[in-house]
Formats: C-alpha cells, structure tokens, sequence
C-alpha cells in the first residue's frame, strides 16, 4: 500500500512538472526574457530559443503527460480499487462492491491528478512564468536528449499535418499597436499609468490616422498679412492678434507667398526699424502641405525641412487653415495641455456637453464613449458629422439624435457651427437609426 501511494505520488508530480513547463513556456513574455539573457542569463536565452522552435519541447511535454496518466490510471486502479472494494464489501454484494471500488478508485485519482498535477501547476506557470520556465528549462533539456527518437517521430508526423493542412507551426511575434495599447490599458487599471499618460500613447497612435484638419486653425481664424500692408497696420493688427507666426499674402488669403516670423517683427519694432513685407530678409519661404495628410505625415514634412508652420490648402489650392508644431503636439499632450489653451469640449454636468464645432471627431467619439459616427469617412470635425447628416448646411437649433445622443446647433457664425449641445437622450436596447430635425429660424 504504502509502496503503491508513493508511486502515485511520484507519478502526479511529474505529471505537474510537464503541466508547468507547458504553461510556463507558453506565457513567458519575450520582452521579460529578453532582458533577462541581455543581463546575461543564459537560461533566458535558451528559453527563448525554444519560445522559437517550440515543437520538440511540446513533444516532449505531451509524451510525458500522456505516458504518466496512462500509468496513473493502471497503478491507482490497482492500488486503490481492492481496498474499496473490501470496505463496500460490508454493506453490498461482491460484484456490486467491485464495481463501486472501481468507481470510487477512478474518482479519488482523477481528482488527484486534476486538482495536483493541472489546475495547481498551471495556475502556478500562469503567475510566474519566466521563473518557471527558467527552472525548468534545464531538466526539460535533459527529457528532450533522452526522448530524442520518439520526439523525432511525433515532430515530423506534426510537421506533416501542418503541411497538409497549409498552417504554420511558427509563432507570431509581432507587436502591433493594438498590443502595445492594451499593455497600456491594464498599466493603467493597475495604477502603473494615469489615465492621462495612457491618453498620450494612445494620441500618439492616432497620428497616423488623424488628418491635419484635426489639428490646424480654420480659414477664418487665420490672422495674416498682405505684401503691401503699410507698417502701422502691421502693428496695430500684432497687437490686436498676437500669434507667433503671420502668413504674408499676394493680394487675398489663397495667394500666400511666405510667413513672417514674430520675433522677427518684434525686434525691428524694439529697434524702432520700419516694417516692410516687401523686404525677402524678412519674408521666409513657406511650407504648403495638403489637407488629406495625416499628422504623422506633418510631423515629418516638419523635420524634413526644418520648419514648425505651414499653410494647408485643399485639392482646389485654396487655404483653409494653418497648422504648427505646437498644434499637433496639443493634440498628443490632449489633457496634459496647459488650462489657459482654449478647451473645445466642456462637460455641463454628467449628461451633457457643450463642444465647438470644429472639434475633430476622435474628440467627440472618445468623450461620449461611442465607437463610431455614421459615415464617418466624410468629414473630421462635429460639423461636418452635422453637415453630412442634414444634408446642408446646419442652421440654429437644428438637430441630430444617433447612439443615445442629440446633437444640437445652438450657434452659427456666417455658415461656421460654432457650439453644439450634446445631450443623452434616455438609452435604448439597441442603437437606433440616427434622426434628423431641421427647424430653421427667422
């Protein structure tokens, strides 16, 4: 009996030992053991090397669990099935007590097996892989050269049906910005990351989807000057509009021939030098840059030729806004922008938001929780979702009701839908077709 008991014992724990290297292998994480064998442990390195070319050791994995709990079930039903049937024996018939000895013998060591060589060693492997895995990795190379036949034999069958089948027996390690924000995401919910350093990254990813249009200052909000301005109207309009850089015009806004430089302008002002824009010294080239650029494509238009400003036009060459440095970087910093920069978005309180309309829509998606807009691929700001849903151009007090949401025009400036009302209508089972209420004023 006691003989019997120890080579259960014996037989469970090797069955754990399989379960471990399995689950311990499979959840390493690469970038963990990268560092660890760059830190110069050799059994990192080897455990990645298998991570690579993990069939042999999966071979050998499931030779020695199916082998053991072969064993385990000819040993306990041999070990245990007598003494239950002896013990049953008191109460039933000879032939019913064996039966149920045999029942009661299946049951105690596949709980055995199931609770001490499964779910414990593969819940350990799941919290602790890499250390695992790195015990392991010697004593499973030892399993691997004594096994060498039999996991030659097993590993070409597989490679054959992956073969035939047309799959790939190689794994996948690629990182995908997907990965990398959903590591970002379960920082975050594990207090690694605030939630505005999670909304940085996030923003980062964003510039190669975002269009410049998200980020540059509209037509009409662009302060510039023409070549002929006369030097007192230059700088009454730096004092009525302070900005950093000025587009220089040929006659109106869609002819730009340069900007000028406000330090530029402040120094011959403090030097009490006049100011002319028919001057080249002081007229710089211009970059011109399309509207259908993503962010990304700007930043590095902006490396390549040195340059922090440029002027955007659409497929007809005509300006419809300007966009720099600092703007593109206010939409990575999102939050972590300063409180005196003009907030697009402010929440009224827990079910309604008064937003301006040239917001761009990934804004207005990640405020209000909604995964998407209705034809989205036309347009980048609220005003053009609104544009697009009426079908012309929004006037006071026209709406828009889609996703559990009503999207309100409460002020339109010369065509320019400057604040929308977003109020949660009451939710419904399911997403509703998206509603249009056109109700023009006098």
């Amino acid at each position: 009996m006691l003989e019997n008991a120890f080579l259960i014992f014996a037989l469970i724990a090797a069955s754990g030992f399989f379960s471990v290297a399995e689950i311990s292998l499979a959840a390493s994480r690469r970038l963990r053991l990268r560092q660890m064998a760059d830190d110069g442990d050799v059994r990192a390195a080897r455990v990645l090397r298998t991570q690579e070319q993990p069939g042999d050791y999966f071979t050998v994995v499931q030779i020695g669990q199916n082998a053991v709990a072969i064993l385990g079930g000819i040993v306990g039903e041999g070990a245990l099935s007598p003494h239950f049937s002896q013990l049953f024996g008191w109460w039933l018939a000879p032939s019913t007590a064996q039966t149920a000895g045999f029942l009661c013998s299946f049951l105690v060591i596949t709980s055995l097996f199931i609770l001490f060589s499964d779910l414990f060693p593969k819940r350990l492997g799941m919290a602790e892989p890499e250390r695992l895995a790195l015990r392991v990795s010697q004593p499973m190379a030892l399993c691997m050269a004594l096994l060498r036949p039999l996991v030659w034999f097993y590993s070409r069958c597989a490679d054959a049906l992956f073969r035939l089948l047309g799959l790939s027996s190689l794994r996948d390690e690629r990182v995908t910005s997907d990965d990398i924000l959903a590591m970002m995401e379960a920082g975050t919910r594990a207090g690694l990351l605030d939630a505005s350093e999670q909304q940085v990254i996030t923003n980062v990813f964003e510039l190669d989807t975002r269009t410049v249009g998200s980020a540059m200052s509209q037509r009409e909000r662009i302060a510039f000057f023409l070549r002929d301005d006369p030097d007192d109207v230059i700088r009454v309009r730096i004092a009525a509009e302070p900005f950093s850089t000025y587009p220089v015009c040929e006659g109106d806004i869609d002819h730009v021939v340069g900007y000028v430089d406000a330090k530029d302008l402040f120094q011959r002002i403090l030097n009490n030098q006049p100011i002319s824009l028919q001057d080249d010294t002081l007229v710089r080239k211009v970059l011109v840059v399309p509207d259908r650029l993503t962010l990304s494509e700007v930043l590095e238009q902006f490396r390549q030729v040195h340059e922090d400003f440029a002027v955007i036009v659409n497929e007809y060459s005509l300006v419809v806004g300007v966009v720099t440095l600092n703007d593109v970087m206010s939409t990575v910093m999102g939050d972590l922008v300063g409180p005196d920069d003009e907030e697009q978005i402010v929440q009224r309180d827990a079910d309604s938001w008064l937003i301006d309309g040239v917001t761009p829509i990934e804004d207005v998606l990640r405020t209000l929780a909604l995964d998407a807009l209705p034809h989205d691929a036309q347009y980048d700001t609220l005003a053009g979702f609104l544009m697009v849903m009426l079908r012309r151009v929004p006037r006071r007090t026209d709406s828009v009701v889609w996703g559990g949401y009503k999207f309100e025009v409460l002020d339109v400036d010369r065509y320019r839908i400057d604040q929308v009302m977003v109020s949660r209508t009451t939710p419904s089972a399911g997403s509703a077709p998206p509603t249009a209420a056109g109700n023009s004023t006098a």
